[in-house]
């Protein structure tokens, strides 16, 4: 019986230790196979780095002001017996838009006639007298002092007449309608708001430093949501403030540029890009071809290498690192990292590696513009 069991034992070791052996023959043979694999090569979209003279622009966050903008508001009291005009509309200068009762003053008017007309009367009577001697001067210089003061009166109430009829002070576009038929007005309530829509002034801030290089008669360019995503209306520097923020040590600069369609209106922001005289040349490569990292950006360089076993020449990546500079559109200056027509990878770049074998196809590469214009999805 013992016999037996230690014959068993015997035979289940022998069997384990083949097993064993077995298995580690294999691991081995995929640990030599794993050394000897080479991954298959990447991929790759590539760009050629270009060289281009670009614009000098400084650019800022606009806000829209018209050039002549005013709340029209009643300057006597009354009631609105007539509205004469069309919220929204456009009015010319001197134009009614709005009557107020003068019932009350136009009476107090003719009174006032009446008493000048007495008055006139007297005067001539009285000058007649006084050239005979038959009255004193005294008498005659109170006839007159007396006409003039009539006539005062009537100028005093032809004016508050004049200004219960409120007229537009100048031509403009005019907004929503605050009163009503019949409403009682006190004296600077508001009535519609006039807006000059064509042209309009840009305000917008620029640091101190850069006074040196702005100007009067300076073009620039502006964008707003109104315009739409791919479309500038073009202006220039009017005025430049001479006193410079205490606080924020910003100038403000204000451009005009035209409205023609009046897509544009005061209180509206946008972004307004001063184009100056001077242009930059600077080496160019696609934003997307640029990996980006905190300690510093690099973009992966293709080169053509010849494989030291194999004698094969193939491409592969070297990683390089650059400082970059502005961005315009689908493209970045690079400032210092690489050279005119050098070949970079244009997409994907986050998945690549130094030293790494790769193909190139162009065929579905995208198309890289410096004014690209995004359809609106």
């Amino acid at each position: 019986m013992a016999k037996r069991i230690i014959f068993t034992l015997l035979g289940l070791i022998i069997i384990v230790g083949a097993i064993a052996g077995v298995k580690v023959l294999q691991i081995r043979r995929m640990i030599d196979s794993g050394g000897q694999f080479v991954p298959p090569p990447e991929t790759v979209s590539t760009a050629q780095v270009g060289f281009e003279s670009w614009e000098s622009v400084i650019t800022a966050v606009a806000s829209l002001e018209a050039v002549q903008g005013v709340t029209v508001a009643a300057e006597q009291p009354g009631k609105v017996v007539q509205i004469a005009f069309t919220p929204g509309a456009l009015v010319n200068k001197g134009d009614l838009l709005v009557q107020l009762d003068s019932a009350a003053e136009e009476a107090q008017l003719r009174s006032n006639q009446t008493s000048r007309n007495l008055a006139q009367t007297n005067l001539r009577r009285l000058s007649g007298l006084v050239k005979k001697g038959l009255i004193a001067q005294v008498d005659y210089d109170n006839a007159e002092a007396s006409f003039k003061q009539s006539e005062a009166q009537i100028d005093n109430i032809s004016a508050i007449i004049a200004k219960k009829s409120i007229r537009a002070p100048f031509t403009g576009r005019l907004g929503v309608r605050l009163i009503n038929l019949g409403q009682i007005l006190r004296e600077a309530d508001a009535i519609v708001s006039l807006q000059v829509l064509d042209p309009i002034f840009v305000n917008f801030m620029l640091p101190q430093l850069e006074l040196g290089r702005i100007k009067t008669g300076l073009p620039v360019r502006l964008s707003a949501d109104g315009l739409g995503a791919a479309q500038t209306v073009p202006g220039e520097i009017t005025t430049i403030n001479p006193i410079v923020d205490e606080v924020s040590r910003n100038l403000r600069v204000q451009a005009t540029v035209a409205n023609k369609g009046e897509l544009l209106r005061p209180g509206m922001f946008g972004s307004v890009s001063v184009v100056l005289p001077n242009r930059a040349e600077v080496f160019t490569i696609p934003g997307t071809a640029v990996l980006y990292a905190p300690y510093s950006d690099s973009v992966f360089v293709v080169e053509e290498k010849k494989d030291e076993k194999s004698g094969k020449s193939g491409l592969v990546l070297r990683q390089q690192f650059v400082r970059l500079g502005e961005k315009r559109g689908d493209f970045v200056a690079v400032i210092s990292g690489v050279k005119k027509d050098e070949t970079v990878v244009s997409t994907g770049v986050f998945k690549l590696r130094n030293g790494q074998a790769v193909v190139v196809d162009n065929s579905h590469a995208p198309t890289f513009e410096l004014n690209p214009k995004p359809e609106n999805n």
